[in-house]
């Protein structure tokens, strides 16, 4: 028996859980629940990260302490997470006394080792609400191109990134307020100590899955840099300790205590568990690479590869504390092909689809689309709804509901003494073995296929054999019995594969069979001369009316969430600013057919698409635009795509915009996008007949 730790993400506490979240509890809770019925331990936690200047300020514009607001939004995620019948062994908080001691405690050693360092930071600061402004909190004019409204860290119009002290008129978003520069000493993570160890690390013991070890070679190449792992007062979090007395506070920026709260939910449960039959030993899991042999397994978004790959094991192994054995990434969600989009209403909160569709719906789905890849998957709701009026009620129930009747009707329920079809039922047997890999290797979308191939088997079976048929044919009786035991057999031998991914409705099923367990030894000891109950449906059919009302209850509970209150704890207007006449409101520049027919577009094909180092929001495309010619262009699509995905396609490129020089180098030309810059932006591609080079009229 293994000895396993596992952990998803922790969500942030600052907002609801959405179904892109989903995705990976979902995920990870399939993976604990098929581990643990092959008999291995396994322990499940995960926590609230409820530390930040967000959370800090969310609260003040709810007039409520961060504590107050962290509490309410963690009952709030443990509601949706039970709604999804996702089971943790426990779910804690970041704002805790357990994560304060692991996190002080590692600081700690990497400062005794040396692995700490300060130096001055200049940074904006806010006069009015006292506190230092992120990227996000400043506003002002492009410093390249002149743009007004831009953010701090990257101008959405020409796509330049800078620093947020290079913002010509910087307006503070908090409070209206023209930011000063200040300096304050910061604390840092001397990562580039790690280099080798992290090279080491990441190519070993099939840690990281290949896609995601090859990625971090390039920020390899480009050199690590240390890493700021302070935030001056105000600020919710823990303070540092043994910081000088004359000095400021300081605190641990949010993204040094979060992974922290991987430890710290797993002593909660040691503690909780102390004394009784199901003890935990924190150390065997945590010390250093332990002899113990014991198992941890990150799940986690690959937004955050960076954080979970490289200073998460650095400042374990820098506290002498034991690495995670594995981390596993992956992709994001699409809704019907696009980014999850709050007018067409597919940005879908939790509690809204669990007011209109059953969660193992989606459990379902998500599992028939996941793999060991790191790949964004797709909820197409046409697909979703089919696919699971196929799969679970026209395959797997229908063979349950076809032969259960016969038996309690004519049999009192009880399955024949002898198998008849001992060759099939061990051909199903004999496949578990392939589901059970398929799920440890998190291949689920395989596992899936595999558990389909035998529902169809059974009702090919069924269909051949016809028991309605034979009922009527006088002496056929135990002919009867016999092929509905073989039927309801392979019935319990899917709801044993299909128990990780739908535990209510095989709960369900086994009061219906009778039995007591569906874990994975369980399917080598057939249903002999055995007596089931009385069935009673266990899924009802997706009706697309309920799919249309899940879609407009979420446009108008966004709508609702993004409304501004109307309170005295809403975030003040910004000053010197004079509200827009609706005269103001309507009026556009407009630009005539003459200079819109200048605009040459060309159908490119991408070469190579990268990540910008340093640039948060941008992407670096090679464009074949035809006549042997290659362009450079940068696009501030970055928060909307991940190279990957854009790599061979054709993309419309718009070839005659004079060269503009940028902080990471030319761009020459633009890549066409459709949608909002905050919300979504889609790269419009062109099918593989089109030809590079060919200009669009």
């Amino acid at each position: 028996m293994r000895e396993i730790l596992v952990t998803s993400a922790l969500p942030y506490a600052n907002g609801y859980i959405h179904l892109g979240h989903l995705v990976e509890y979902i995920q990870t809770d399939i993976w604990v629940r098929a581990m643990k019925a092959q008999g291995h331990q396994v322990t499940y936690v995960c926590a609230d990260d409820a530390h930040g200047t967000a959370i800090m300020l969310k609260a003040q514009d709810n007039g409520i302490t961060p504590e107050e607001q962290i509490a309410t939004v963690k009952a709030s995620h443990e509601s949706d997470f039970g709604k999804f019948l996702i089971d943790f062994d426990n779910y804690h908080s970041t704002h805790s006394e357990e994560n304060k001691h692991f996190s002080e405690l590692i600081y700690r050693r990497l400062d005794s080792a040396g692995h700490i360092s300060t130096k001055d930071v200049e940074q904006l600061f806010d006069p009015e609400k006292q506190l230092f402004l992120a990227d996000r909190f400043v506003k002002g004019t492009c410093p390249e191109c002149g743009s007004a409204d831009q953010y701090g860290d990257n101008c959405e119009v020409c796509g330049t990134t800078y620093n947020a002290t290079e913002l010509k008129d910087p307006q503070s978003t908090l409070s209206g307020a023209t930011p000063v520069l200040k300096t304050s000493k910061h604390y840092f993570f001397n990562l580039p100590e790690f280099e080798q160890f992290l090279k080491d690390w990441t190519r070993s013991d099939n840690r990281l899955q290949t896609s995601v070890a090859n990625k971090l070679q390039e920020w390899f190449e480009a050199g690590l840099a240390t890493w700021d792992i302070s935030r001056d007062a105000p600020y919710f979090g823990f303070q540092i300790p043994d910081t000088p007395s004359d000095e400021p506070d300081k605190y641990f920026y949010v993204w040094l205590d979060a992974p922290v709260g991987y430890m710290a939910s797993f002593k909660n449960l040691c503690d909780k568990r102390a004394g009784t039959d199901q003890a935990l030993d924190f150390d065997r899991y945590w010390m250093q690479e332990n002899e113990h042999k014991t198992e941890v397994y990150h799940f986690i978004g690959k937004d955050i590869v960076y954080f979970h790959a490289l200073f998460w094991p650095a400042m374990l192994a820098g506290s002498e504390l034991r690495t995670p054995t594995g981390v596993f990434a992956h992709g994001f969600l699409m809704v019907n092909g696009e980014k999850m989009s709050k007018s067409r209403g597919t940005f879908i909160k939790a509690e809204t689809y669990a007011e209109h569709l059953h969660p193992e719906y989606l459990r379902y789905y998500f599992a028939s689309k996941l793999s060991d890849k790191v790949e964004d998957i797709n909820l197409d709701l046409e697909d979703f709804m089919q696919k699971v009026n196929s799969d679970l009620v026209g395959k797997v129930v229908n063979i349950a509901s076809r032969s259960a009747g016969f038996l309690v009707k004519k049999y009192d329920g009880m399955l024949s003494e002898v198998c008849v079809e001992s060759e099939l039922l061990e051909d199903i047997t004999k496949t578990g073995d392939e589901i059970a890999a398929a799920y440890e290797n998190r291949e689920f979308s395989r596992a899936m296929r595999l558990i389909m191939q035998c529902a169809d088997k059974a009702n090919e079976y069924i269909d051949d054999k016809k028991p309605w048929s034979l009922a009527k044919v006088e002496g056929k009786e135990q002919e009867v019995q016999d092929v509905c035991s073989v039927a309801i057999n392979i019935f319990r031998q899917l709801m044993v594969y299909l128990a990780p991914v739908l535990p209510e409705l095989t709960a369900n099923a086994k009061e219906f069979l009778n039995i007591d367990s569906l874990d994975f030894a369980s399917r080598n000891q057939w249903l002999l001369g055995h007596k089931i109950n009385k069935f009673k449906p266990l899924m009802q059919r997706i009706e697309e009316k309920d799919v249309a009302a899940m879609v407009e209850d979420s446009k108008a509970s966004l709508a609702q969430a993004d409304a501004p209150a109307a309170t005295e704890s809403s975030k003040p207007a910004a000053k010197d600013k004079t509200p827009a006449t609706d005269a103001d409101a309507e009026q556009t520049d407009y630009i005539g057919i003459d200079d819109f027919s200048k605009v040459e577009m060309k159908v490119a094909h991408v070469v190579a698409c990268n990540h910008v180092e340093g640039a948060d929001k941008l992407l670096q495309f090679t464009l074949d635009v035809g006549e042997a010619q290659t362009r450079n262009v940068f696009s501030g699509i970055r928060k909307f795509y991940e190279p990957e995905q854009l790599v061979n396609k054709k993309v419309i490129c718009v070839t005659n915009l004079a060269p503009r020089k940028m902080k990471f180098g030319v761009s020459e030309g633009m890549v066409l996008s459709t949608g909002d810059p905050k919300t979504g932006l889609t790269v419009v591609t062109l099918p593989d007949a089109c030809i590079v080079g060919d200009v669009l009229a």
